[in-house]
């Protein structure tokens, strides 16, 4: 597989509010809202033109974790086939599968079905984890996660290639069969995870795309550079989809319980904002809006597609 954003061009998307409900970004709306505005937001994506929707990973928070992230994940695979359904256009990201939670033919199987059945729109982001506790609970060795997953992806490569890997455990050197197969030749693009130094590199040698999870240390500039150095000491194709987690939006007057850091304002000046993002090299814009409900998020979404994304990328 190889990058799914064309070359030359410029995408947005999202990580779905409703979802995951991290007291870090929930709003008070989605407390109380469920499949009926899930569906909603994830439409107005779709029409609005967003590159893709994206749903987090977690299987069980363990308290008292659960007091700052919650116990509301809903399960990635589940939603993004449900919203598969529901949507015609546009991609279906897992932000992140956590690789070391199962064995990499379960995953790879999962992406596969998703790939197979919503005509080839799968997106396989992928990262080690970091709950601890999470680890404990699955009975999964915390401390080596970085290798657990570095070899997953190269087990999950090799069913999204071949009908019969030979790969994946005891017996699998006589060639496991993995049906159905992918609609998009050679399986979803890997889209790995994480802003640290060894992600990054993960990323650079292993996937198809970076999705940054928090600013790097080191800084975005920096990191873009970064990986494609090892991307090119790795022998790997130049064309990559880099990503960048964007400020929250806001189309209209910012209000006083915004965060400092919000782009709001007329659609002009948020398209200039945004514009910005263009300059630290990535391709892949990942947004989040804000509202008071999930009718008016979805409205933001729609606003943004039709009167602000044109004026980012003329």
């Amino acid at each position: 597989m190889a990058a799914v954003i064309p070359d030359g061009e410029v995408v947005w998307g999202l990580q779905l509010p409703i979802q995951s409900q991290s007291t870090i970004y929930v709003q008070p709306w989605e407390t109380t809202a469920g499949a009926a505005e899930l569906g909603a937001i994830a439409e107005a994506a779709d029409r609005a033109g967003a590159c893709y929707v994206a749903v987090c990973d977690h299987v069980a928070i363990p308290r008292p974790a659960d007091e700052s992230m919650s116990a509301t994940w809903y399960d990635t695979v589940a939603t993004l086939s449900w919203l598969a359904a529901r949507t015609e256009r546009v991609h279906l990201l897992s932000h992140v599968y956590v690789l070391p939670y199962r064995h990499p033919l379960v995953t790879a199987k999962a992406f596969t079905t998703l790939d197979h059945l919503s005509g080839g729109r799968a997106i396989l982001g992928v990262g080690a984890g970091h709950l601890r506790s999470e680890f404990d609970l699955l009975g999964v060795d915390h401390e080596h996660r970085g290798a657990t997953t570095d070899e997953a992806v190269e087990v999950i490569r090799a069913a999204f290639e071949d009908e019969y890997p030979t790969v994946g455990g005891p017996g699998a050197d006589v060639g496991v069969g993995v049906r159905p197969r992918p609609h998009r030749p050679g399986g979803p693009p890997i889209w790995v995870g994480g802003s640290s130094r060894p992600a990054m590199r993960r990323a650079a040698r292993l996937g198809d795309g970076w999705l940054p999870q928090g600013p790097p240390e080191m800084g975005m500039r920096a990191a873009v550079e970064f990986i494609r150095s090892e991307r090119a000491a790795a022998g790997r194709p130049e064309r990559f989809d880099l990503g960048i987690n964007g400020a929250p939006v806001r189309l209209g007057p910012a209000r006083s319980d915004d965060p400092d850091w919000t782009v709001s304002g007329s659609a002009d000046e948020v398209a200039a904002a945004v514009r910005r993002y263009r300059a630290v090299g990535a391709n892949q814009l990942q947004l989040r809006f804000l509202a008071d409900s999930a009718s008016e998020y979805a409205d933001q979404l729609e606003r943004f597609g039709a009167e602000v994304w044109p004026s980012v990328v003329d």
